[in-house]
């Protein structure tokens, strides 16, 4: 099987959302920001939640946007709506970065930012262990639990691979595809419902 494919089927549908998993969005789901989205939660309590966009690159390189980040080639993606003049970061860097917090076993969030430049100047740190995004997604308290009620979203564990991967194609359609369940033909759907 190719290796890229079975990323996308190391999947399991969920009902409980907490940091580490990803929400999908369902097919029509009239928030234009979110629509067609995958969302993974770096946060998840009492308070809210907080997530990135995994599915949204934008147009504009890292060295292009940020000082202290020349010759890191790579796109910036959206993460959200929330305070989309603000950088964030996942990384599989481990407590190597300071001040990471661990989201899963495998990927961190944040840490310090010059110590970041550094590894980037110094040519220690590769393309497939870091990603930056723009803005986040939030959720206040209770917020996201209404909305799954809603059947807006589908919650479930991904390979950490897709995570820091924005070279994918198509990842919303090939993360449904990948779930053993009435949700494989969400992928089919056309953008409109309109359309047949």
């Amino acid at each position: 099987m190719d290796e890229e494919l079975d990323l996308f089927t190391i999947l399991a549908e969920d009902k409980i959302p907490e940091k580490g998993k990803i929400l999908i969005s369902e097919p029509f789901l009239p928030d234009t920001f979110f629509n067609r989205t995958i969302v993974y939660l770096v946060d998840h309590n009492e308070e809210g939640s907080v997530g990135f966009i995994l599915n949204k690159k934008l147009e504009l390189k890292v060295c292009d946007a940020i000082s202290g980040f020349e010759g890191w080639e790579e796109y910036l993606s959206m993460g959200g709506p929330v305070a989309p003049d603000t950088l964030h970061y996942l990384h599989r860097m481990g407590e190597l970065i300071p001040k990471s917090v661990r989201v899963d076993d495998n990927i961190f969030w944040g840490g310090d930012i010059d110590f970041i430049r550094s590894l980037i100047r110094d040519k220690k740190l590769d393309t497939n262990q870091i990603r930056f995004f723009l803005g986040y997604s939030g959720w206040s308290a209770g917020q996201l639990e209404r909305e799954l009620k809603e059947n807006s979203w589908v919650i479930a564990r991904v390979a950490t691979d897709i995570v820091l991967n924005d070279q994918i194609d198509n990842t919303w359609k090939r993360v449904l595809r990948g779930l053993n369940s009435k949700y494989r033909m969400w992928a089919d759907f056309p953008e409109s419902p309109d359309m047949n």
